[in-house]
């Protein structure tokens, strides 16, 4: 039991902190100031299923689909820092009229889907890094039951994102319009260097397999 419950430590502060809720629920905020409360939940809810299905997936089979498509962890990096990239410079050159067309387009449900699986399900719950983190942990379980556990952490870490996301319009509604256009931008900002990380570590990663590939002298 010591060696489960320990295991469980590890696979839940591993996955989230890698996750982090708290930011998500911030950059959620920023995407969805102009949805109603009941939209903003639905879009949570998707989110959550979404990313959740997706780290159930790859840490079951998470190897052998990347086998199966000659995929690497580096360019999966690099492709979800590309997507995250592109959002982030929509949130920072937004303009009004993009923010009254928003409104109308999230009436009609087609943004509030887009954003429920791109970016925040993927890449930003379910990112490289915490896929890499359940594929790893489940690689490295020695039974069933730890394997268990490290689904069981994840589900703990999804939920706690939902709650944070849903939670997250109190954000919206103490800081106002001006405060609502200013943490779009700031976060805008934040998540574009977030995307250049992903970017960075993933062209890292691609150089360090490449040269691991050449012959040894």
């Amino acid at each position: 039991m010591g060696g489960l419950a320990e295991y469980f430590l590890v696979a839940i502060a591993a996955i989230f902190v890698i996750i982090n809720p708290l930011t998500t629920a911030f950059v959620f905020a920023s995407l969805t100031s102009e949805c109603s409360p009941a939209e903003s939940r639905q879009i949570a809810k998707r989110a959550v299923i979404t990313a959740t299905a997706v780290l159930f997936t790859f840490a079951l089979l998470g190897s052998v689909i990347f086998q199966t498509f000659g995929i690497t962890l580096a360019a999966f990096r690099i492709a979800g820092g590309l997507i995250l990239f592109g959002i982030a410079m929509g949130m920072l050159q937004r303009s009004e009229a993009a923010d009254h067309k928003q409104s109308h387009a999230n009436a009609s449900g087609r943004i509030a889907d887009d954003i429920a699986i791109v970016p925040l399900a993927i890449p930003f719950i379910s990112g490289p890094g915490a896929i890499a983190t359940t594929m790893i942990l489940t690689s490295e379980a020695p039974s069933r039951w730890y394997v268990i556990l490290v689904f069981v952490a994840v589900l703990v870490t999804t939920v706690s994102c939902y709650f944070a996301m849903a939670n997250s319009g109190r954000v919206i509604g103490f800081l106002g319009e001006s405060g609502r256009k200013i943490l779009t931008k700031v976060f805008g900002l934040i998540l574009a260097v977030i995307a250049v990380q992903f970017v960075i570590n993933g062209v890292a990663d691609a150089v360090t397999d490449y040269l691991r590939s050449l012959p040894q002298p």
